[in-house]
């Protein structure tokens, strides 16, 4: 994999209050899939201990090897979707016109299925969180990129955020100039985080959400990006400017994208003596159970409803969204709400409609109290159904950066309704987990108070 040293996301060991519901930032697909309640699973084959708050190592293991064919399969799926998307940019590219780009725009939205089921593995996994601020991070300056509207806004203090590494082959931040004639997969992965600011996006989904959409300039009003695919033209019509470049950075930072999904799917593979899976199933089953709770917890609390939802809704900003540019923010938190779900019910539908099911985190704290696994699958069904809402709302004509809107009393309730189950499933969790002996469990809150 082509990389450049990231910063870590620190997972804080912080205790949190889940007394009551928090009021209140990762920034053209028809419908979402309605969600269908998802069944428990088979447990596993060695049964649980009898013993409450302790689970037979066997059943624990069983578990944990499930998780880890769960976690191969979705990345495979990224990856194949990624090459799909691959596919559809190189035909737009060869013949830019709308109905190429639409296709592209499509083929972007259902690579991000697979990958956002993929963001309960994160937080539990520092080989993934380490990994995904080149595949995913957001919100960003999108001046780092291309050219912006006069009305654009940057995060305060980043000395790349107007650097428009398209129009320029140097680009001075702060003392330095940074040669960019060549735009590789190689130079975009150097660029990420460029002068030590997270908003420097560079490479990853949202950048490829950019380049295909443009800015969103309408607000929180309806409507998304509107890049013209003359953008990619060359020659007669071509608007944009330095559309050589453009096209050159669009292709890169695809196979920038292929090239990481490709690396992650080998961590993961099965039957590889020295990879991150291997690792992982050689560990007692208390820990690989610890890291499956925590990234549920963690993407439950501090990344969806503070980071993703919260931020966002407090501010009233659509720059806050996560998929901002495409309006796709509903079906990103569906399936990442999705994913959470996947990971304690042991199932995991792919791409191909085939479903993956097996030994489960269910199973486990069904064993050990039942009352505890019908809570927490019945606040994983209560949260997916308030997300729904999200996808309801959004195929109907008003997407996420409306909700959000101030003085949209009804579309504010509805987040806050989602932020608030979100929190009370965080606390379900935390109780199944102390149902399997795994205490202080402690989610990252990512510095939110609910």
């Amino acid at each position: 994999m082509i990389r450049m040293p990231l910063a870590t996301a620190s997972l804080l060991a912080i205790a949190i209050s889940l007394a009551g519901c928090g009021e209140g930032k990762d920034k053209d697909k028809a419908a979402a899939p309605a969600p269908t309640p998802a069944a428990s699973t088979a447990p596993a084959a060695a049964p649980a201990s009898t013993a409450a708050g302790k689970v037979d190592e066997a059943a624990g293991k069983a578990v944990v090897s499930h998780y880890a064919d769960m976690v191969y399969a979705v990345y495979s799926d990224a990856e194949s979707t990624a090459k799909t998307l691959q596919t559809a940019i190189d035909a737009f590219l060869a013949k830019p016109n709308a109905d190429t780009l639409k296709a592209a725009k499509a083929a972007w939205v259902a690579a991000r299925v697979p990958y956002l089921q993929s963001e309960a593995f994160r937080f539990g996994n520092t080989i993934i969180d380490d990994w995904e601020g080149q595949v995913n991070a957001w919100p960003l300056d999108e001046g780092l990129i291309d050219y912006v509207d006069k009305s654009y806004e940057h995060a305060l203090g980043n000395p790349g955020a107007t650097a428009n590494i398209i129009a320029n082959t140097e680009v001075q931040v702060g003392e330095d100039k940074v040669d960019v004639k060549d735009i590789t997969p190689e130079k975009l992965a150097s660029l990420n985080e460029l002068g030590g600011s997270e908003a420097n996006v560079a490479t990853g989904y949202h950048a490829i959400e950019f380049l295909l959409w443009g800015q969103d300039l309408n607000g929180t009003g309806p409507g998304a990006g509107n890049r013209p695919a003359s953008d990619y033209l060359e020659g007669a019509g071509a608007t944009g400017g330095h559309n050589d470049r453009r096209r050159a950075y669009l292709k890169a930072v695809t196979q920038l994208l292929v090239s990481d999904l490709e690396e992650m799917v080998g961590n993961w593979k099965p039957n590889v003596a020295d990879n991150y899976r291997a690792t992982l199933e050689a560990e007692p089953a208390e820990a690989g159970l610890r890291k499956m709770l925590f990234g549920m917890g963690s993407l439950s609390l501090g990344e969806l409803a503070g980071e993703r939802m919260k931020v966002s809704l407090e501010a009233n900003s659509p720059e806050d969204e996560q998929d901002c540019f495409s309006d796709n923010t509903h079906n990103s938190h569906f399936y990442d709400a999705k994913g959470i779900r996947n990971v304690y019910l042991g199932e995991y539908t792919r791409v191909d409609g085939t479903k993956l099911t097996g030994a489960s985190l269910s199973s486990l704290v069904a064993k050990a109290d039942p009352a505890a696994d019908k809570a927490l699958k019945d606040d994983l069904a209560a949260t997916e159904a308030k997300i729904q809402v999200m996808v309801d709302h959004a195929n109907k004509g008003e997407h996420y950066d409306q909700l959000i809107a101030a003085g949209n009393t009804a579309g504010n309730q509805i987040v806050r309704d989602a932020i608030a189950s979100l929190v009370k499933q965080t606390g379900s969790i935390e109780a199944a987990a102390g149902k399997l002996g795994i205490t202080d469990l402690n989610p990252d809150n990512a510095d939110h108070e609910f």
